[in-house]
């Protein structure tokens, strides 16, 4: 998973900076319960006041209008006359059908499962194991597989937060020389699907967990990629499928830690053709003080799911222990980059 995060104005003094980060949850908090109350959706049609959308939501109608006039300071919303609202340019990206994913990217980012890892950031620091299974008793990811409607709005958001990045990577790197592409863990098929989108050459295996995949039918069609593409399900842990010529591991190895991380390599270098190429698709840290949203990725993976980002020397000295060498790091134009290895 990926989440950003707004610098403070540089213009303001030093405390000034301080404290904007500090109150900026307060922004997130805002925009979450509008997503949580579809009020872009109930705006779509036309202005409406707060009293007008207060009864059939069951809401308090003058608190309601505060939140939407706060809304409106923020650029969601305009007010116009008799206190009614409609949506600006921003606030019908906040409409469930919009593209991009927005609203189901608030409803995690704010939410209360999610929230309680951050609650709990302490316990991370001092223990080195997520706030959220301090919270929850379970590990994130078994926590999804026992809330399924909390692991459908999980994937959307998935597509929200990296939503740019599948046709970036595409963009980037050359996958036509490839027969069989294989991604591993690749959820609903957003990158497989920009990938097979762009190139008519190869064909594609998506591989997940049985809850996981059950999305993905929808995604390929709509990339027109269905026919190219076999869905497996199944357990990287336990093994992946065999003879691709490349195995994409896309936002899956910044969810472990090494020795876990060492094992789901351990299963793709069994499995790749001896010429094959396995591709990592991550934010790779740059050195030193250089600002970089994987920075901030990186608290989140600390608090929720107990991964890390990692830097080139670190990945390249990953893949070394698990029979792999780094050729290269490919950038593209979004936050992730390709990373690229051949059997040792």
């Amino acid at each position: 998973m990926s989440e950003s995060i707004q610098a403070a104005t540089p213009c303001l003094p030093p405390h000034a900076q301080l404290i904007q980060m500090g109150t900026g949850g307060a922004v997130a908090n805002v925009v979450h319960i509008a997503a949580k109350l579809g009020l872009a959706d109930k705006l779509a049609d036309g202005p409406k006041s707060a009293v007008e959308l207060a009864g059939p939501s069951a809401l308090h109608a003058p608190s309601l209008h505060r939140l939407m006039r706060t809304m409106a300071s923020l650029g969601l919303l305009t007010e116009g006359e008799r206190l009614r609202f409609s949506l600006t340019k921003l606030g019908e990206a906040l409409k469930s059908d919009a593209p991009g994913s927005a609203r189901s990217t608030l409803l995690m980012t704010g939410s209360s499962w999610v929230g309680s890892g951050f609650a709990n950031l302490l316990h991370s620091l001092e223990t080195g194991r997520t706030g959220f299974e301090k919270a929850h008793g379970v590990p994130f990811f078994d926590y999804l597989a026992q809330h399924p409607e909390d692991a459908s709005v999980f994937s959307e958001a998935m597509v929200g937060l990296h939503g740019g990045e599948p046709p970036a990577v595409a963009a980037a790197y050359d996958f036509s020389m490839f027969q069989t592409v294989v991604d591993v863990g690749g959820a609903s098929g957003n990158m497989l699907g920009a990938i097979l989108g762009r190139y008519p050459e190869p064909r594609g295996l998506l591989f997940d967990q049985p809850h996981v995949v059950i999305d993905a039918e929808k995604t390929l069609k709509a990339n027109g990629v269905t026919g190219r593409v076999t869905v497996e399900a199944g357990d990287f842990f336990l093994s992946v499928p065999s003879g691709g010529d490349a195995y994409i591991l896309s936002h899956i190895l910044h969810d472990w830690t090494d020795d876990q991380c060492l094992t789901i390599l351990g299963h793709c270098r069994r499995a790749v053709k001896p010429d094959g190429r396995l591709l990592i698709v991550e934010m790779v840290l740059p050195p030193g003080d250089a600002p970089h949203p994987g920075k901030i990725l990186d608290m989140v993976m600390l608090a929720l799911i107990g991964g890390q980002e990692r830097t080139e020397t670190e990945y390249a000295s990953l893949l070394d222990k698990a029979g792999f060498r780094l050729s290269r790091v490919v950038a593209t134009q979004s936050p992730v980059s390709v990373v690229e290895a051949v059997l040792a």
